[in-house]
């Protein structure tokens, strides 16, 4: 998550002090990733440092803000025109925890991915009901609205999240219970589902036709 860039998208709004920024931070995203005020301002203190953002004087109540400057909107742009990088994916404590029980003394596997595949319906059944109070929000044309939509896309991306997830549980589990089968059972059982981890990365063989290739 990037807090940096939040901060500096909020920034570009106007002016805040930093448990404003925290607020807006967090009205937008529902609380999803919660701040604290002393990261608000180790951030704010590190964007200054960059240069991105500066302080901006005090507001009528003593609150020192701060404003972003025009390297710090170069920065945000380039943040909204760059892909977010996958080559280093964080790590994910559900795919640690998976592939330290295969073989584990003592653990059974298949218990370890029932019990998660409920947490995670749990969840998604959350999430929808969360979804549909956007949703009913963002109709109503409410003031705020800007935050609602936000919350909205945020929250259809945990949906999909955990959708996915509970796919790759269900093919983890077959996957499973076919290598624990004797080899020639294993070669009559039904495959589990493909997945797109099953389908590789297509290549290109031959050099691609150019206009002028085609004109030719």
């Amino acid at each position: 998550m990037s807090i940096r860039h939040g901060l500096l998208a909020l920034l570009e709004r106007g002016p805040r002090y930093g448990s404003q920024l925290r607020t807006e931070f967090e009205s937008r995203t529902g609380s999803t990733w919660p701040l604290n005020v002393g990261q608000v301002y180790t951030t704010l203190a590190r964007l200054e440092r960059d240069g991105l953002v500066a302080p901006d004087g005090e507001d009528t109540a003593g609150h020192t803000l701060y404003a972003i400057t025009d390297t710090g909107r170069a920065e945000l742009r380039e943040w909204y025109e760059r892909p977010v990088d996958r080559a280093n994916p964080p790590r994910d404590e559900l795919s640690i925890k998976l592939a330290m029980a295969v073989g584990a003394p003592g653990v059974d596997i298949r218990a370890v991915i029932q019990s998660q595949r409920h947490a995670t319906i749990r969840a998604m059944q959350d999430y929808t009901r969360l979804k549909a109070t956007a949703l009913a929000a963002v109709e109503s044309g409410r003031s705020g609205e800007r935050d609602d939509v936000a919350w909205l896309l945020v929250l259809e991306q945990l949906i999909f999240q955990t959708e996915a997830e509970a796919r790759w549980l269900d093919h983890c589990e077959a996957r499973l219970v076919r290598l624990s089968l004797p080899a020639d059972r294993r070669a009559a059982a039904p495959e589990p589902p493909r997945t797109a981890a099953d389908t590789p990365a297509p290549t290109t063989t031959t050099r691609p036709r150019t206009a002028r290739t085609r004109r030719a």
